[in-house]
């Protein structure tokens, strides 16, 4: 009776706080009072698994949260991950991105804190950032999350829940190139002791674009459900449909060197696509997760997620010829040959997760214990579709139009690729307090990894390790010098599976490594700001690296031993009550066995910031400015890009207490760019602007 009391009392008191019409809990339902409570208090685990505020996280840790992706309109996760520090976005074609940090490719994305590893790191689409309450961005080794991993980080996109007050809101954008979208959030509390609530998300946008004959339309629907069963369990479930169609798209990227040695400038619009093109995708998401207090402190948690994806292509490639480095254009931008390609594709991905966490006491301290297994597993399949006619055609000086190459006849459907892997761990991580200051954070992964046939784009060479076994450690150490600063230390092995192909088409054996970093954290105003100082050295051999195309028009690697060493400085918070800052810089080094630098076309120094606040004297304007600048980089055989600066702004005037009206200006100076060099080129966009009207319901 007295812990029913308690637990009652503790449910009241949160309700208050939140204001909810549900907060007057009685005694007897005592089945409302766990998931509320977790409603309000849900913790990200961060780098470790651990419940950790950031602070506390041997590792450095950026967060974009719903407030600023709203306020600068970041509607789409590429544009998005452009703003955080020390992530580099790689847009090499339209539909298809890249994403590093500290030199290397991110081959981690996960929903929740859950995923599998993509060793290609190619992502295809974008996500629509309204599905998310934040996108944490977590830089360094990421083996503790899943077992493999690099030294890059991890991308961990957070989805909206349900939450204790019934309301929303509903959002009309009109911009440039055509922009339309609207976006509905709402939540309900489903029964009246609170126990059970839902919250569905839509958003559907259409546009064109700068690029000449792109035009896409997309559509995205989530809905998710909380609530209690018996006394102490927690049962969550969700459903997300993507709906994707890209008319026009550009498979593969601009050429940009002639013959001559010059670099050709062409219109920031220019396209090699064609308008019989387009690049369709539908993905079904569903994910279910159970909670269980097992006692003070402890819980156990089961977790499944499933997906499937569609994809439909009719894309078109222009290209010089299949040599390495390419065949430059001609001086009059001839030169180009197009190579029409048809597909139909199938991914098939799931993870199952099962995990026990709590707090124990010994030595007269409180540590915590995350202890579990999982599996995962992916599989893919893609056909494709034989031009008849109107293949490998010369075509015109270089920028065409969109019907300078007619859609060929196709040929029967036939078998192009096909690949699984399956990943099974038991890891277990730990916070040991060795004194009232001195913490060790430590964890081991114990993983079978099994693979077979072909990889996603379409090897179909020999696996030289089919199945792979692996235990790799992770030790941190963090050190309170006061009540406001840490130090920390953290160390990982590094493993990662390969799916890229050596030029006899056999796949390249997994690379492996280690990652150090050290810091210092700290907070100020009251713990509003945080102010992060890191400094890392990641190693990685046998790392995949692009060495050009086969004359059967297939990409190959060679692996490579790369060194990575540099140091990020990040402040992020509130400056005062209402103000938000964030601005970060990063500079690296990256170098080969010979000591010489490598992968020339990741920037060695960027800096990011955003900034915004109301208005000085009519606190019903706030305006916001964020910004991005880059070092030069350059690709041997390729294009060159000098440093450059972009800034976006925005300017929110609240109509009334549920009516606000936002202008965002992005490009704000309207610099031209390429957006990276890592597989190809393309132009960034020039300056766009968005008017959006929320209300909230």
């Amino acid at each position: 009776m007295k812990n029913t009391f308690a637990l009652s009392t503790c449910a009241v008191a949160i309700g208050a706080m939140l204001g909810t019409a549900h907060a007057q809990v009685p005694t007897e339902q005592i089945e409302a009072v766990v998931v509320t409570g977790k409603r309000a208090n849900r913790l990200s685990k961060g780098a470790t698994g651990l419940p950790m505020q950031l602070k506390d996280t041997p590792q450095t840790i950026s967060t974009l949260d719903k407030e600023d992706m709203t306020h600068f309109g970041l509607t789409g996760s590429n544009e998005a991950l452009g703003l955080a520090t020390g992530i580099n976005v790689e847009q090499y074609e339209t539909n298809r991105a890249t994403f590093n940090a500290r030199g290397f490719e991110i081959q981690l994305t996960q929903l929740d804190g859950l995923g599998m590893t993509n060793s290609w790191g190619t992502v295809v689409g974008r996500e629509d950032t309204y599905l998310f309450e934040k996108i944490e961005l977590i830089r360094g080794a990421n083996g503790l999350l899943t077992g493999v991993g690099n030294a890059s980080g991890t991308i961990n996109y957070v989805r909206k829940r349900p939450t204790n007050e019934d309301g929303g809101e509903v959002n009309l954008t009109l911009g440039s190139h055509g922009l339309k979208r609207v976006a509905l959030d709402y939540n309900q509390v489903l029964t009246a002791d609170g126990a059970w609530a839902g919250r569905l998300v839509v958003a559907r946008e259409d546009k064109d674009s700068y690029l000449r004959d792109l035009h896409d339309k997309r559509t995205t629907v989530y809905g998710v459900v909380d609530g209690q069963i018996g006394s102490n369990g927690v049962l969550t479930a969700g459903v997300t449909v993507v709906d994707a169609r890209q008319d026009s798209p550009m498979w593969g990227s601009l050429t940009l060197v002639r013959t001559d040695g010059t670099q050709a400038d062409f219109p920031v619009g220019s396209s090699t696509s064609q308008r019989w093109t387009y690049w369709n995708t539908m993905s079904y998401n569903a994910f279910v997760e159970y909670t269980h207090r097992l006692a003070q402190d402890w819980e156990a948690k089961l977790t499944y997620d499933v997906r499937h994806g569609n994809e439909a292509t009719k894309l078109f490639y222009a290209y010089t010829d299949f040599s390495t480095p390419p065949k430059p254009l001609n001086p009059d931008n001839t030169g180009l040959s197009g190579w029409p390609y048809r597909s139909l594709g199938s991914t098939d991905s799931s993870v199952v997760d099962a995990n026990l966490s709590g707090q124990f006491s010994a030595f007269g301290r409180k540590h915590s214990l995350l202890l579990g297994a999982s599996r995962s597993s992916a599989r893919n399949t893609a056909d494709s579709f034989p031009a008849l006619s109107n293949a490998f055609m010369p075509l015109p000086a270089f920028p065409y139009d969109g019907n300078s190459s007619p859609e060929p006849t196709w040929g029967e459907r036939t078998f192009a690729s096909a690949g699984e892997q399956t990943l099974t761990r038991l890891y277990l991580a730990t916070r040991i307090a060795l004194s009232d200051s001195l913490k060790a954070i430590g964890g081991i992964n114990a993983v079978r990894l099994v693979r077979g046939g072909g990889s996603r784009y379409g090897s179909s060479g020999q696996l030289v390790d089919p199945k792979t076994e692996k235990v790799s450690p992770y030790l941190g150490f963090t050190y309170d010098i006061t009540p406001d600063l840490l130090g920390y230390v953290s160390y990982s092995d590094i493993f990662q599976a390969q799916e890229q192909s050596d030029v006899k088409g056999d796949v390249l054996a997994p690379t492996q490594g280690r990652n150090a970093e050290a810091g210092l954290k700290a907070e100020w105003l009251g713990k509003s700001l945080l102010t992060t100082v890191a400094v890392f050295d990641g190693e990685q051999k046998g790392l995949s690296t692009f060495a050009g195309i086969t004359g059967s028009g297939q990409y190959y690697y060679v692996p490579k031993d790369v060194k990575s060493r540099g140091f990020e400085v990040e402040a992020t918070g509130r400056l005062g009550k209402d103000a938000k800052l964030t601005v970060g810089y990063t500079q690296l080094r990256l170098s080969g066995l010979d000591g010489q630098d490598t992968f020339e076309w990741v920037p060695r120094r960027t800096l990011n910031f955003r900034v915004d606040g109301p208005m000085p004297g009519l606190s019903a304007l706030r305006l916001g400015l964020a910004g991005r600048w880059q070092s030069d980089v350059y690709k041997v055989g390729s294009a060159r890009q000098d440093a450059y600066f972009k800034a976006d702004a925005f300017a929110a005037y609240a109509l009334n207490e549920r009516t606000t009206l936002r202008l965002n200006v992005n490009n704000l100076f309207d610099k031209k760019a390429i957006g990276g060099l890592a597989y190809g080129a393309i132009y960034t966009a020039p300056r766009n602007v968005a008017l959006s009207l929320n209300y909230r319901l």
